[in-house]
């Protein structure tokens, strides 16, 4: 999940006004999004969040889930997995992601009724995360290298100096993969979270606002900073989803054998 708290993992619209300007900033476009891109990778972490799906006509549906994320060995791609818990009728739906950063990213997803786990290729991160606003692309983290970034300018967005960051893939296959012509990133400039992001269509039509808020510092062993609630609105169906979390554990341990679709399946029958 750019991506979950960790992947990683994902509103309240806020006022912007006017800051610096882009040629007074030392840093470019793409350190930013780089720095962006590490901030998130927790090196393990236990979480557990709430979800809920709100349509057009005000109508409510809650879900529950719990997520568990490791860093690989090589200090740059994640591991996670994320199991619904409530309702009764998703109870034990699960999403593996296995990271990699030179490639595509192995992704499963575990259906209960089906008593298997199906691989999802690489058209499906388009989709919709589970009925959410939320699409598999936006809960895994955005891969920097596939992406041109401009610095557009700074701004201060409730109360916090930001970049204003836009990414727009370099290519057709990861243009049509994740769905978007482009994004605009808000990245704080204190701990480079990011706390807004605009999501546009094939056509380039805004689709999706998400707002980031509950910036907030985990961990003993040294300052790590996370999100704890994530609010994505799509304008073009009047849908939204809220994502809060209200338990993180983090550094606790995590076997490597844990993240694999034996280990999906098997928990879920325990």
């Amino acid at each position: 999940m750019a991506a979950l708290c960790p992947p990683g993992v994902l509103m309240i619209m806020s006022v912007l006004t006017w800051g610096s300007p882009v040629a007074a900033e030392p840093v470019s476009a793409r350190d930013i999004m780089e720095k962006n891109f590490h901030v998130l990778k927790i090196k393990r972490v236990k979480e557990s969040a709430a979800m809920t799906l709100i349509t057009d006509k005000g109508g409510v549906r809650e879900r529950k889930m719990e997520l568990v994320g490791k860093l690989q060995p090589n200090g740059v791609d994640y591991n996670l997995i994320i199991r619904f818990q409530y309702p009764p009728d998703i109870k034990g739906t699960s999403f593996l992601q296995i990271e990699s950063v030179d490639g595509d990213d192995n992704l499963w997803i575990y259906l209960p009724a089906l008593h298997k786990s199906r691989r999802l290729v690489a058209d499906n991160r388009k989709d919709s995360f589970f009925g959410s606003d939320f699409s598999y692309s936006d809960i895994l983290p955005l891969k920097v290298d596939r992406y041109e970034h401009r610095l557009l300018r700074s701004e201060s967005l409730e109360d916090h100096d930001c970049y204003v960051v836009e990414s727009a893939p370099k290519d057709e296959k990861e243009k049509n993969n994740n769905g978007y012509s482009k994004k605009l990133s808000w990245i704080r400039k204190d701990n480079y979270l990011e706390s807004r992001i605009e999501y546009y269509d094939v056509k380039a039509q805004l689709l999706k606002t998400q707002a980031i808020t509950g910036h907030a510092q985990v961990g003993s062993e040294k300052k790590i900073w996370i999100a704890l609630r994530r609010e994505m609105v799509n304008h073009q169906t009047g849908h939204k989803t809220i994502l809060a979390f209200d338990r993180i554990e983090v550094g606790p341990p995590i076997a490597d054998d844990f993240f694999t679709t034996g280990a999906m399946e098997r928990e879920w029958r325990r």
